[in-house]
């Protein structure tokens, strides 16, 4: 579909990239892969046009059509958020006005018989055709299925988009590029702007587009689901992998430590030649064999290990301070804003050490619960902090209460107290704020940058309960890695929202959802309560607000038909979850197979079996690793026999 052929960028005398070239498949997937600034943006801005390179060349279909979604970008306001969405049919609307202006001609015509007469009744049978087959009966209705979709609710749609947040406008913008259903999808970090169940819309909407997709994200869990191909950019170059972002880790480490083997036997040998060279220069028997050893070195293509981006954050939270049992606790709280009602009679108790999950759809009273807690916003009922406890709110726009005018130094200096002062140039260091950095303006950080600066901030405290609301917007994978394991290891308590499932992934064991004005209490970690909500969504039970009047009539068509649906629907939603169960038995299969192997390593080498030959601790690790991959493998057959059958 497009060829990128022998691709250049270049930026004051720097190659971005270096000659790269590869093919887009109809119907492929692919997630971008490379440390910050290796040019994954970039590369999207330049297949959507939006950018030239410097040498080679972009080759695609004149009818090739292309969506493009930046992670920035401007906003249109003076309409309606229907309205506003409504223009994705630029063809259909223009189409539509042609044909008012044919039957205008048509009724104040009487020259039956000419030629002019018969082309407008050609040209008429031509549009109507053309209508009909971009589906613009359809138009109304698949405008709110996609809204609906990515969170909207019907009495948001006569809303001005002015209105509303960066993160919700950016919602429409992507509502408008997948009514356009264009050829191929270039999306730069989608998710950043959705809720837990916005994404898996998108991710179950992936599954049906007939286009090509090409994506860059910081969400481990949604490159997974949605693609089968990445690519990554490292030292100007590209590495192709047919498969996900998990399996590519695993396959980019191996990779490298051939890279790694290779280079160490090319240093041998270049070793062992210089030394012949230094022995037979002098030698005037011997000179000409030196010289063609000399030649033999020049003409060798050294092997190059690509560069690990070794650049990420290093910390640990402060040991808590001491607090009661009992942390907090919630009885009948509820908050409305004027007539607008969020929720109600939320009912919890969350005890010394627990890390808790809020989840639920954008504008449910997450954030709202969250300010509640912090006693920044009045409400209902009763939000009670227990015996001794010492509050850190990390908000969802933390780093944009940063001073602008300081810079990155004065703002942790100055927050600092005690021993802790001798500290600052090491803690920034720990978030990457190193040398000429810290003596930034905060005005001139990136978004990412701001993020880790706001959450250096916290660590000047020893609090013993952590308030953590998206804290892992604008940080990439890496670093969010190393913020996941801090929370894990953080003796304190946790009460955390974010869209990030991977990232709540063995943090949280207790969740509590808002919808529909309620709080619910799931006692399980993110993954469990994924698949109760996807089963729930697939048979129907996720209905809006408001009802769904369409749907609600097709109910009415046949009783019969309804029954056969609900049975289809609770097959899906069951051979769904084994493809599920598939899925995570894959990667425990994969994980287990890369330990074996590592010890499998150690045990080869002579050097480090001798250690291990006494060490009863590693070989009881080695056989429980084996036993494992065994079970793992026999449940993996017994869910694909499920699967077939």
């Amino acid at each position: 579909m497009i060829s990128v052929n022998g691709v250049t960028v270049s930026f004051g005398g720097f190659n971005l990239f270096d000659n790269i070239s590869f093919l887009i498949n109809p119907k492929d997937r692919i997630g971008l892969a490379g440390k910050n600034g290796a040019g994954k943006s970039t590369l999207l801005k330049i297949l959507s046009g939006n950018q030239n390179p410097t040498k080679g060349e972009i080759s695609m279909p004149k009818s090739c059509k292309i969506g493009y979604l930046p992670q920035d970008m401007i906003h249109q306001h003076g309409r309606s958020v229907f309205e506003e969405t409504e223009t994705a049919y630029e063809e259909i609307q223009n189409l539509e006005l042609r044909i008012n202006e044919i039957n205008h001609l048509l009724e104040t015509r009487t020259d039956y018989e000419s030629d002019s007469y018969a082309k407008l009744i050609e040209e008429q049978t031509d549009v109507y055709t053309r209508l009909d087959m971009l589906g613009a009966g359809n138009r109304r209705e698949e405008i709110e299925k996609i809204l609906k979709g990515l969170g909207f609710e019907r009495k948001d749609f006569d809303r001005q988009t002015a209105e509303f947040s960066g993160g919700w406008r950016m919602r429409i913008e992507l509502a408008k590029l997948l009514l356009q259903r264009p050829d191929i999808l270039l999306l730069d970090e989608p998710t950043n702007h959705l809720d837990i169940e916005a994404i898996m819309w998108l991710e179950e909407f992936m599954e049906t587009f007939p286009g090509a997709v090409m994506l860059i994200s910081h969400d481990k869990t949604f490159l997974d689901a949605v693609t089968n191909r990445t690519i990554e950019i490292s030292n100007q170059k590209i590495y192709d992998y047919k498969t996900n972002y998990s399996r590519y880790l695993i396959l980019r480490a191996e990779r490298k430590e051939q890279q790694e083997n290779a280079a160490k036997n090319q240093q041998k040998i270049i070793n062992q030649t210089e030394v012949l060279i230094d022995k037979y220069r002098a030698k005037a028997s011997k000179a000409a064999f030196a010289q063609s050893l000399i030649k033999k070195l020049d003409r060798m293509e050294i092997v190059e290990v690509d560069d690990a981006d070794n650049m990420s954050m290093n910390f640990r939270f402060p040991a808590p301070a001491h607090s009661g049992k009992i942390v907090l606790t919630v009885e009948n709280a509820g908050k409305s804003y004027g007539p607008k009602h969020i929720f109600s009679g939320a009912e919890f108790i969350i005890t010394k050490g627990e890390k808790i999950g809020l989840v639920g759809r954008n504008g449910e009273g997450k954030s709202t619960m969250m300010k509640m807690i912090a006693k920044k916003v009045d409400h209902d009922g009763t939000v009670q902090l227990g015996h001794s406890v010492m509050m850190g709110y990390f908000e969802q726009d933390q780093e944009e209460k940063l001073d602008p005018k300081k810079t990155v130094f004065e703002t942790i200096d100055e927050a600092a107290v005690g021993e802790v002062r001798k500290q600052v140039r090491g803690l920034l260091g720990s978030f990457l704020f190193r040398g000429e950095d810290i003596d930034k303006k905060v005005q001139v950080l990136s978004g990412g940058e701001r993020g880790r600066l706001a959450l250096c901030k916290l660590l000047l405290e020893p609090y013993n309960l952590l308030l953590m609301d998206e804290p892992t917007n604008h940080l990439d994978i890496r670093s969010k890695d190393i913020l996941k394991r801090a929370l894990i290891d953080y003796e304190g308590t946790v009460v955390m929202v974010s869209h990030d499932r991977d990232f709540m992934k063995g943090i949280c064991d207790r969740l509590f959802e808002f919808r529909d004005g309620k709080v619910k209490e799931y006692l399980c970690d993110i993954e469990e309560f994924m698949q109760i909500r996807k089963v729930e969504r697939l048979n129907q039970l996720d209905l809006d607000k408001t009802g769904r009047p369409q749907e609600i009539k097709e109910e009415k068509k046949e009783k019969a038909q309804e029954t056969a649906g609900a049975k289809t629907n609770a097959n899906d939603a069951e051979q769904k979850q084994i493809r599920s169960q598939i899925k995570k038995a894959e990667e425990n299969i994969a994980n287990l197979e890369v330990k074996i192997k590592e010890c499998d390593a150690k045990l080869s080498d002579a050097s480090q079996y001798d250690k291990l030959v006494n060490d009863k601790t590693f070989f009881d690790n080695y056989n429980q690793l084996k036993t494992n991959l065994e079970k793992e493998m026999e449940k993996w057959e017994q869910l694909s026999e499920k699967l077939t059958s």
